[in-house]
């Protein structure tokens, strides 16, 4: 402080000075050679002015460079938004076109049934150990009774047993509590079909004489009146026949992958109230 009251007016004049000097001299005309004046003051500024240009021109550059990198930012944010946004186009897509398909092939499994059908979404599933049976979005309100039959795309799926006025509950074909009358295609012969838990079925009351191979296609008999006849059940996995009993053991694979199905069919016919 003591400093800059002995001097201020030193350097309040030599900074004033070198000002007017440094103005001088960058409004020289340049079509005129300077004189001999005006290249002294040139030569003792230029050290003071070639840094000053220096630092002008890293701080311009700083700026722009800044100012780049806050479009580029803006930039990748936009495109950021425009992927996801097409990605969700995609999926969103993807799944129309998939529902799409499985809805075709509904249709299809709809124009071999003669009554009348109600088409349902499966919206709630219970595979605990116990029970095999899953929640469509159909009830009392839509006509489904208990009962009635529940159809896939690929084939026999279960049966309604419990409704409620917008929702009913299916018990699968592959519950222990499931029966469902059957027949081996190629052979006709006869049986009925039990779920045995863990995706699989069992043709009982089949007798060892009859004729039943692995890879023979297994439908519904028709017998009963709950199931159209001639509908999809499975596919004989095993077939064993023991020294004693007058029954053979037969093994069934569902022909529905219940663990990825969305859409079924009821039957609208028999039932009870």
């Amino acid at each position: 402080m003591e400093l800059f009251k002995k001097y201020g007016l030193v350097l309040l004049i030599a900074t004033g000075v070198l000002g007017a000097l440094i103005f001088y001299t960058l409004n020289i005309p340049r079509n005129r050679e300077a004189n001999i004046i005006e290249r002294g003051i040139m030569s003792v500024f230029a050290p003071i002015m070639i840094p000053a240009a220096r630092v002008s021109g890293f701080f311009e550059d700083a700026w722009d460079g800044y100012i780049s990198l806050v479009d580029v930012r803006r930039e990748n944010l936009r495109l950021r938004e425009e992927i996801r946004d097409l990605n969700g186009r995609i999926v969103a897509g993807n799944e129309a076109l998939q529902a799409k398909e499985r809805l075709e092939h509904l249709l299809d499994m709809k124009g071999t049934i003669k009554s009348p059908t109600l088409a349902a979404s499966i919206v709630g599933e219970d595979v605990s150990s116990w029970f095999r049976t899953m929640i469509i979005d159909r009830g009392s309100s839509s006509g489904v009774r208990e009962g009635m039959a529940v159809i896939a795309a690929d084939g026999v799926a279960g049966q309604i047993v419990k409704v409620a006025p917008t929702t009913a509950r299916v018990l699968l074909m592959t519950d222990h509590a499931s029966g469902i009358a059957a027949v081996i295609q190629r052979s006709r012969a006869r049986g009925v079909v039990k779920g045995k838990g863990e995706g699989l079925c069992s043709l009982e009351f089949t007798t060892r004489e009859e004729d039943v191979k692995v890879g023979d296609a297994v439908v519904s008999s028709g017998i009963g009146g709950v199931f159209p006849k001639g509908l999809p059940i499975g596919e004989v996995t095993m077939v064993k026949r023991g020294e004693y009993g007058i029954f053979q053991t037969v093994t069934i694979r569902p022909s529905v992958n219940f663990a990825h199905l969305e859409e079924v069919l009821v039957v609208l016919r028999g039932g009870y109230e």
